[in-house]
């Protein structure tokens, strides 16, 4: 996937987040996570991508 691949599906997401408002994110991410799973079919690859997303975060 390219740059500009990367771009695009950032700003897909971006707007599905302001789409679904404030209140969804968190199902919404959550749905998008399980299907993307489902696709990846690697249980393994799916939890330390997972771990790799939680880093840095700020509360």
């Amino acid at each position: 996937m390219t740059s500009a691949d990367l771009e695009a599906v950032y700003e897909t997401l971006a707007r599905a987040l302001d789409s679904a408002g404030q209140e969804q994110h968190a199902v919404l991410l959550a749905k998008l996570v399980l299907l993307l799973a489902r696709d990846l079919d690697d249980p393994d690859l799916i939890s330390r991508r997972i771990g790799e997303a939680g880093l840095n975060l700020t509360p």
